[in-house]
């Protein structure tokens, strides 16, 4: 019982921290609709990390059913903002290169500092 709570708090915490990061630090340029998908964005990321598949655009493409335009224009903001990492992976077909990202580490540790401090 008491995994699954901390689990909902994890959850909890890390969409609470994502939305105040987001929403009270907008850059240069930036519109609040622009600021809402990168939060609705970090949540999927979040939710696909916790279940283990790879945050790559193709998935994230076949998740949320935008193009992969629309996709890397949500995408963008998070890398500037440091939110998210970014390499260069094989594709699927192990043939060319494909983008692969990764929750920032620095958001992870963030968010253990404030459990720890509660």
């Amino acid at each position: 019982m008491t995994s699954t709570f901390n689990t909902q708090l994890h959850s909890l915490s890390f969409a609470a921290f994502i939305l105040r990061e987001i929403m009270d630090h907008p850059q240069e340029d930036e519109t609040p609709q622009s600021r809402l998908k990168q939060v609705g964005m970090m949540s999927i990321l979040y939710i696909m990390n916790q279940g283990h598949q790879a945050l790559t655009i193709s998935n994230l493409v076949e998740i949320t059913k935008l193009t992969r335009m629309g996709v890397s224009e949500v995408i963008e903001p998070l890398l500037k903002r440091g939110m998210l990492t970014e390499t260069f992976v094989k594709n699927s077909m192990g043939r060319g290169k494909a983008r692969q990202f990764e929750i920032a580490p620095e958001i992870f540790e963030k968010l253990r500092a404030f459990g720890q401090s509660s």
